[in-house]
Formats: C-alpha cells, structure tokens, sequence
C-alpha cells in the first residue's frame, strides 16, 4: 500500500509541475527525473507528503536547479 501511495503522490507533483510550467507531463517527468526531483520526492516521501503541494513543488524546483535544471517558479502574482 505504502508503495502504491508513493506512486501516486510523485504523479501528482509530476502533474502539478507540468501544469505550473505549461509542459505536457511526459517532459515533466523528464525533467524531474533527469535533474533529480524524482528521486528526493521518493527518498523524502515521508515528509513531501505532509506539505502542500505548492510546497513540494517548491522543493523540486530548488532540487532540479541545485543539479542544473534552469525552470524556475513565477513567484510575483
């Protein structure tokens, strides 16, 4: 059950990521895999899940740049 939950939670970052970027979810999923996103949000999975998901997004944009990604969240409203 812990394994299906995961899964279902990094498709829904993986989604939600695609939607803040304007990206279909395939190059998103890229994206997070190649930069090292999917990776924290399965060794993480225990806390990820407690935050929002404005909040783990977050954190996978600053994982995905400390390891080269250059996408970056528009935060001015």
């Amino acid at each position: 059950m812990i394994k299906e939950n995961i899964i279902e939670y990094i498709t829904l970052c993986i989604g939600v990521f695609a939607n803040n970027f304007g990206i279909s979810n395939s190059h998103a999923y890229q994206y997070l895999k190649k930069y090292k996103a999917i990776k924290f949000l399965i060794d993480y999975y225990d806390i990820e899940h407690t935050l929002s998901i404005d909040e783990a997004i977050e954190d996978c944009v600053n994982i995905c740049q400390r390891n080269g990604g250059a996408l970056k969240l528009n935060t001015q409203n």
